[in-house]
């Protein structure tokens, strides 16, 4: 009997998976294969100088089914624009969560002050620009740092008596100006997550902390920062992947180029130039995905090495 019912459950949990297994095989790794087959064909432009394959020419127009090897691959480790990118989208990683996760527990505090009406309210406003659509959220933010007509320029640089700043066109200011972006839209939702953690710490240890004479500065480095630590690795990891992965943002400020002097050229931005080069009639598939496929091992190792800090920190 006992059999019968367990082969049953087995049965109904496979019903249950199956249909979710299935659209994940198809929706990422039937693409996954299909862009390492692809990342080891010619890309067709070893007379040319240029990354691409011209389809405007006749006589390549039809698709060799030959493969190159490591070619594709080697050629983007020798790019140093590739490195370029990878060196900016660590910096704006980097940036976002040095500024957002301490903002956002800051804010948290705060709002574990406040009644819960008022708070609910102020939570609400903070995560709305984490619920907009990226695009959408980056054209405000770009009408906000715009040359002289920007809200910026116009009500608080003027005012001030200094001359207009270009944000977007100064290297100097594209990529604080990038990381600001990234820090007014996930500051709120994870600001969200540490209240929730803040909320979920049992009463009774602030009490406790308060007859023993604690301050403020102890129940942070004793009660609140370790009630919130596995939320605050969960935010930093989601901050690494939205970072690297992070592309409408970048493109609508910069429009689709990396800025002056590539300071503002991120990862995801130099792919789509590679495999989408406006206007030239070139497209390089196969660099693209090779290029795609070696950024995957760089996240993985950061991934695992963040998730075995964590680990260390939780046995300690």
């Amino acid at each position: 009997m006992t059999s019968k019912r367990w082969a049953k459950e087995s049965i109904s949990l496979g019903l249950l998976i199956f249909p979710f297994l299935g659209i994940w095989l198809f929706f990422w790794l039937v693409p996954l294969v299909l862009g390492i087959e692809l990342s080891f064909q010619p890309s067709q432009i070893q007379n040319s100088g240029d990354w691409g394959v011209n389809f405007e020419d006749e006589s390549r127009k039809t698709v060799s089914l030959e493969y190159v090897g490591f070619e594709n691959y080697r050629r983007i480790l020798l790019d140093s624009k590739f490195w370029k990118a990878i060196q900016n989208s660590s910096v704006y990683v980097g940036g976002s969560i040095l500024i957002i996760l301490p903002l956002s527990f800051l804010l948290s505090l705060c709002l574990m002050k406040i009644h819960k009406i008022f708070r609910a309210f102020l939570v609400f406003c903070l995560i709305i620009p984490s619920l907009a659509l990226p695009g959408v959220l980056s054209t405000l933010f770009y009408l906000f740092f715009h040359g002289r007509t920007g809200a910026l320029n116009h009500y608080l640089v003027i005012p001030l008596g200094m001359e207009p700043i270009n944000w977007m066109m100064d290297p100097n200011f594209i990529m604080p100006s990038m990381i600001l972006q990234s820090v007014w839209r996930w500051t709120g939702m994870v600001t969200l997550f540490f209240l929730c953690g803040l909320e979920a710490i049992p009463k009774w240890q602030s009490e406790a902390a308060d007859l023993e004479g604690a301050g403020n500065w102890m129940k942070i480095k004793k009660i609140w920062i370790p009630g919130i630590r596995h939320l605050a690795w969960f935010a930093g990891i989601f901050l690494v992947v939205d970072g690297f992965a992070s592309f409408s943002g970048a493109y609508v400020l910069l429009g689709g180029s990396g800025g002056l002097l590539d300071s503002g050229l991120l990862l995801v931005t130099y792919i789509y130039q590679v495999a989408f080069p406006g206007g030239s009639g070139r497209f390089d598939f196969p660099g693209a995905a090779a290029m795609s496929l070696l950024v995957i091992p760089f996240l993985a190792c950061l991934l695992f090495s963040a998730l075995r800090a964590r680990n260390y920190n939780s046995q300690r």
